[in-house]
């Protein structure tokens, strides 16, 4: 987990319920001499102190578990960066993240507690609850089917603090509720990395105006911080999410990597999901490829917006409504330069 959300120089591995430690890229950066934390994105501003970890990073205590907390680092020079845990802790969520801190080509950085993607909200428990109103998600896309809503129906906070909004992302009558019912009765012919494939094609295809939407919210600039998710929060949410951050202009390289960090995240679930499906009499392996997020559809993904549109800033205007407008306002709402 740490190299893949090293991409960007530093990140937070989480130790324990109230440890966290940050680590940084040696060959680029120098050890940070002060850090800071708060419970907002804009500015930490509170001196924490830390202790070094035995591989030589820092190890920060005393941390309260149902706070996410997020750390200006300084550096010898006066430089800084501010750096955050990519997993947000939720124990109903196991693939719920920031999308913040990653660098683009312009040396530019995604604003952290902005914008959030998520697999299914419907386990969520009385902390979590708590964990998204601190965080201010003001708004939340949810990309299942109505089926599968109705199937699992999201736990939120109050809805006079969160709108909520379905558009949901279908492969024509194809949606995981549909998927289920024939694993259950032993087809899985369909189950092949070619599916996955054109899936994500289709959803470029087919959904274009759903992202646009997403996009232009965001774009917007509306207090608080936006939220988009499907059931496992790899397929649907991972197009959305590469949509994203390949208009702010992060490499491919890293968008990659966003996709890849699903596998880490829905480890832990994968067991009990293989032990469900063990028990239709099919044998898990079989179901790799839809249980988790591919490298190659991502890729596949990446290939295609090059192909036929030539980046995914002309994807976003031929087929989502997003004018040079949008893209712009977008960058200036979720872009910055440096840290405060």
């Amino acid at each position: 987990m740490a190299q893949a959300s090293g991409v960007t120089g530093f990140w937070v591995v989480r130790v324990d319920s109230r440890q966290v430690e940050i680590r940084w890229n040696r060959e680029e950066y120098p050890a940070p001499v002060a850090v800071f934390a708060g419970d907002r994105p804009g500015d930490p501003d509170q001196a924490v102190d830390w202790t070094p970890s035995e591989d030589g990073y820092i190890r920060i205590l005393g941390l309260e578990p149902e706070v996410r907390n997020y750390f200006k680092i300084i550096a010898e020079d006066g430089s800084c960066r501010i750096v955050a845990e990519r997993r947000v802790g939720m124990q109903g969520a196991v693939n719920f993240r920031d999308l913040g801190g990653y660098q683009t080509l312009e040396n530019k950085y995604v604003r952290w507690g902005r914008v959030f993607r998520s697999d299914g909200l419907s386990r969520l428990k009385d902390m979590d609850l708590r964990v998204f109103k601190q965080i201010a998600i003001r708004q939340v896309f949810d990309f299942r089917s109505p089926a599968e809503v109705a199937a699992a129906p999201n736990r939120l906070p109050d809805t006079s603090s969160v709108n909520y909004l379905n558009l949901p992302v279908c492969r024509g009558e194809f949606d995981f509720m549909d998927a289920m019912k024939r694993i259950k009765n032993g087809d899985t012919s369909w189950l092949t990395s070619d599916f996955m494939v054109a899936g994500y094609i289709s959803n470029l295809e087919t959904h274009g105006e759903t992202w646009g939407r997403v996009i232009r919210y965001i774009a917007s600039g509306n207090d608080g911080a936006a939220l988009f998710h499907c059931t496992g929060g790899k397929d649907r949410t991972g197009v959305c999410a590469a949509l994203i951050l390949l208009t702010l202009e992060v490499s491919e390289e890293i968008v990659v990597a966003d996709h890849q960090l699903s596998n880490v995240y829905i480890a832990q679930w994968l067991p009990r999901i293989n032990e469900r499906i063990a028990a239709f009499g099919v044998n898990p392996d079989i179901l790799y490829n839809y249980l988790t997020a591919p490298l190659g559809a991502i890729e596949a993904l990446l290939e295609h917006l090059r192909k036929n549109y030539g980046s995914a800033a002309a994807y976003l205007q031929e087929k989502a409504g997003v004018n040079a407008e949008d893209v712009a306002r977008l960058k200036q709402n979720l872009l910055d330069p440096v840290c405060p």
